[in-house]
């Protein structure tokens, strides 16, 4: 079995009604309970937490896989930029493959070295990116680098090595938390009751109970891989048939953008973070190919001159922005 036939079935068993979790149960509440048991290791001080010299942000999720996590952090990032903050982001590099940890990322860096989400970070942010399988080392790396009034770290939540001053969690209110069981009958890292400690519970894509607030993503241009100036409106693909490319942790939602933009698709829906190469977007017609920027950044140094990428932004209610820059709180330098 593929590793993307994988990844469909075991959607299927989380998120589709599939009753086959159930055989699964033992194991997740042995997880759910190993996760609760270190969780309290480090809130009692059995294992050892470390605090920086900068206020520390942390983003992420309870479940396994994407859900608006790195948009989230751009959004965020931008909000401290313009109150005139020093900022700096940290992330895991999943699936990146550098010899040595933590490594700095820039615009230039290899994606197969550091990871498609932190070169996606430091494209659109231009800040410090670290990225490291260890939060921590990563953190100081950067400070040793770059004086930081906040940190962000992506996807951190269940590091908890790394102390931080504010929590806030994602979930993709189309698919929720599934069926509500941990890893691995389910996609839960860690029990839904952990969302009580969060500072703030962020909605991607419309109302979802007890959420703080809702994130929309807006995006409706499409720019040219070779040349990131080009760009043209969404609709001027409208009517044409393309192919539609997404290694990302939910492709449908890329798929029904176009749709909903009026473009036919032929949907290519590859594991997320997957390691593109040639062959994979070999067609055999030559329709425009449409890809989300995750995937850009790893298609961009053989891309061909009808590939195209499709930006989005993170759009937050400017309360919550408002919300988040005073949580941050008062800064000593």
């Amino acid at each position: 079995m593929t590793r993307i036939a994988l990844e469909r079935h075991i959607q299927t068993l989380w998120y589709d009604g599939s009753r086959l979790y159930l055989l699964l149960l033992p194991l997740a509440w042995l997880y759910c309970a190993l996760s609760l048991l270190r969780r309290t290791a480090y809130r009692i001080g059995l294992l050892p937490s470390a605090a920086l010299a900068c206020k520390v942000v942390v983003v992420g999720n309870l479940v396994a896989g994407g859900s608006g996590k790195t948009p989230l952090v751009i959004a965020l990032a931008r909000a401290l930029q313009r109150r005139g903050l020093r900022v700096g982001i940290v992330c895991g590099g999943y699936r990146g493959r550098a010899r040595q940890w933590p490594l700095s990322v820039t615009t230039d860096s290899d994606p197969d070295e550091a990871g498609d989400e932190a070169v996606l970070l430091a494209e659109k942010t231009g800040l410090p990116v670290v990225a490291g399988p260890r939060r921590v080392a990563a953190a100081r790396a950067l400070l040793r680098e770059t004086p930081c009034d906040v940190l962000l770290c992506d996807d951190g939540l269940q590091h908890y090595a790394l102390r931080r001053d504010i929590e806030i969690a994602v979930v993709d209110a189309e698919r929720g938390y599934g069926n509500g069981a941990c890893l691995p009958a389910g996609p839960l890292r860690e029990p839904r009751r952990r969302l009580r400690r969060v500072d703030a519970l962020v909605a991607l894509g419309g109302a979802y109970p007890g959420a703080t607030t809702v994130m929309q993503y807006a995006g409706a241009d499409a720019c040219k891989l070779l040349d990131p100036e080009q760009c043209y409106a969404l609709d001027a693909f409208a009517g044409q048939s393309v192919h539609a490319v997404a290694g990302i942790g939910y492709p449908q939602r890329f798929f029904r953008q176009l749709l909903d933009a009026g473009i036919p698709v032929t949907a290519h829906a590859f594991d997320d973070h997957h390691r593109y190469t040639p062959a994979d977007l070999a067609f055999a017609d030559r329709r425009p190919v449409l890809m989300t920027e995750k995937d850009a950044v790893k298609c961009r140094s053989f891309s061909k001159p009808d590939w195209w990428v499709v930006p989005v932004e993170a759009r937050l209610d400017p309360a919550f922005e408002d919300w988040f820059v005073r949580a941050v709180g008062p800064l000593e330098h």
